[in-house]
């Protein structure tokens, strides 16, 4: 693959409620820019970016993957991230490292509630955003109805761009509706199609809607909006001019239309990703002393990249998905942890293809490659230049929401977890591991329980290590209901010489706030305050073990108000 300019380089997420038909719009554009020469379909487990064997196994996205391809001498890089909410932590890596984030909805489904979540994602770090409706092949599919459900859900900026002609069955091509063209499609899956007139049954719909379009362009350019209210004529360059501007502001939200899997609608989008999708642009780090730099991507100027994901191999050991913001990463020389304050050795880089891995001499600033066998660099953290140390903001990731007990299967398989666990944890940043100290079990959380499921069966494929998971072991605790007064105790032991002696009296009381708190009322000396440490000291002791069920107990209140004591023992 030859290497491009930051200006011909477009960095596109796609993201979309599960099942929406990400792997296979990635599958369709490679195809069509002959960067594969086979179809793949994700029923069959053939597709390019979905080739882990549990995405095989399942037929759905569980990791994030890079599909880069040329298309008009420019190189699109599509980072393919799932779309189940039990992988969030792959769509945050991808949402850190794109330009612009298209999200895919399925036709027959319209805004679903992961089109939402993506759309949410893409506000956190303030990713511009397109829209393309997808399966316009299939039973039930209503462009107009996701369309509006779109508009009203997310705002006026939607407007449409490329919309298709006829649905389900009849679905058979699409119409640029700023050009006025329509593109019909055969039978084959070639995604080629052939130039003609607007069907008339659809004319007077296309020609609402290109005034809609117009009139939202013209809006967010001052110098159009007066040539429009006065009736000027404004061609189609100066309109699709305007709409550049307004994706690359994030103003307008561009919507395309079409079926991946029978490659319709796809070249229309890979022409409109060159010619409207933005370039990798300027981005902001912090230096050593906090101050915001701004660093354009400059392959000549100084050293700054990202690390956005990372897969652990048994084989090959830890390799680094890593996006290049400025300057240019190069094989076999040293860069910066900025996080660690470590210097690595960066061996040999490559540009991936979903398992694919091409060996290249170096990367540029706003392309995305990777590289293995990194000592220290984690998910999120910054490789730069020593002599000039910034550090980019880093990927936001999700808290684990549901939690396993795991146990191994054999002493084998307990002499190898824990290092096992760490290699995962280093691949999944949303993954953790504690032992509870209460139960002293080993707890995997996770964003769910197929979260946690997969990552285990993961870490027996790769490591060899097996494991059992069950439920939890709850750690209840025991508290009183009502308050009791003047609780009675005496210790007495006699061994010869100096004996044991201590008598108190306490109240008990249910505590709202707080767990425990020991006070006193001890009048007239009765009990010496020397001994008042050792009464708590035995309080918090039986604490430890409640009389219901042996469970610690909480939220209580002791005071000790009376008791008595021996001078002698």
């Amino acid at each position: 693959m030859n290497s491009y300019a930051a200006n011909n380089i477009r960095n596109v997420g796609l993201f979309s409620h599960g099942s929406a038909g990400k792997t296979s719009l990635t599958e369709a554009l490679l195809y069509l820019s002959q960067t594969i020469n086979r179809l793949g379909r994700v029923e069959d487990g053939t597709t390019t970016s979905d080739w882990d064997p549990d995405e095989v196994k399942r037929g759905i996205s569980i990791s994030a993957s890079v599909a880069p391809l040329e298309w008009r001498n420019t190189k699109i890089n599509l980072l393919d991230a799932p779309g189940y909410a039990d992988f969030l932590g792959e769509v945050k890596g991808v949402m850190r490292t794109c330009d612009i984030a298209l999200i895919l909805l399925d036709a027959s489904a319209g805004v679903e509630v992961g089109t939402e979540q993506a759309w949410q994602s893409a506000d956190e770090v303030g990713r511009i955003r397109a829209l393309f409706v997808n399966k316009m092949d299939r039973e039930n599919a209503d462009f107009a109805s996701t369309f509006n459900a779109a508009r009203e859900t997310f705002g006026s900026s939607v407007v449409p761009v490329f919309v298709p002609i006829g649905a389900e069955k009849d679905f058979r091509g699409v119409v640029d509706v700023l050009a006025r063209k329509a593109y019909l499609f055969g039978s084959g899956k070639d995604g080629q199609g052939t130039e003609s007139d607007i069907p008339s049954e659809i004319s007077d719909e296309i020609e609402e809607l290109r005034l809609q379009l117009v009139e939202s362009i013209c809006e967010n350019d001052e110098d159009l909006m007066l040539r429009y209210l006065e009736d000027e004529a404004i061609d189609t360059d100066e309109l699709r001019q305007g709409l550049r501007s307004g994706i690359a502001t994030g103003q307008l939200v561009p919507v395309f239309a079409g079926s991946a899997t029978t490659n319709h609608g796809t070249k229309q989008l890979l022409d409109a990703i060159v010619d409207c999708f933005p370039a990798p642009g300027p981005t902001e780090a912090r230096d050593g002393s906090g101050a915001t730099k701004q660093l354009n991507p400059d392959p000549n100027g100084p050293l700054c990249a990202l690390v956005f994901k990372t897969v652990a191999d048994p084989y090959v050991g830890k390799l680094s998905y890593f996006r290049v913001y400025s300057g240019t990463m190069k094989s076999d020389t040293h860069a910066f942890d900025a996080q660690k304050g470590h210097e690595e050795r960066i061996g040999q880089l490559y540009l991936v293809r979903g398992k694919e891995q091409i060996a290249v001499g170096d990367v540029t600033a706003g392309d995305i490659g990777a590289v293995a066998k990194l000592q220290s660099v984690a998910t999120g953290e910054t490789l730069c230049d020593q002599t000039s140390v910034v550090t980019l903001t880093g990927i936001a990731f999700p808290l684990p929401a549901f939690s396993a007990a795991v146990h191994p299967k054999t002493k084998s398989d307990l002499d190898k977890m824990g290092s096992a666990i760490q290699r995962l944890l280093e691949e999944d940043p949303t993954l953790h591991i504690r032992r509870d100290e209460e139960t002293n079990e080993t707890l995997v959380s996770g964003l769910g329980e197929s979260h946690v499921q997969i990552g285990l069966e993961r870490m027996a494929r790769k490591f060899g290590v097996n494991v059992e998971t069950e439920l939890p072991t709850v750690a209840y605790r025991e508290t009183i209901s009502m308050p009791v007064k003047g609780v009675e105790y005496k210790h007495k032991k006699q061994t010869g010489g100096h004996g044991q002696y201590g008598h108190v009296f306490l109240d008990l009381e249910p505590l709202e706030d707080g767990n425990f708190e020991f006070t006193e009322k001890v009048v007239g000396g009765v009990v010496p305050r020397g001994y008042f440490p050792a009464v708590e000291k035995g309080v918090r002791e039986a604490l430890d073990e409640g009389i219901l069920a042996g469970f610690p107990v909480s939220k209580l209140r002791v005071t000790l108000t009376d008791g008595s004591y021996h001078a002698v023992d």
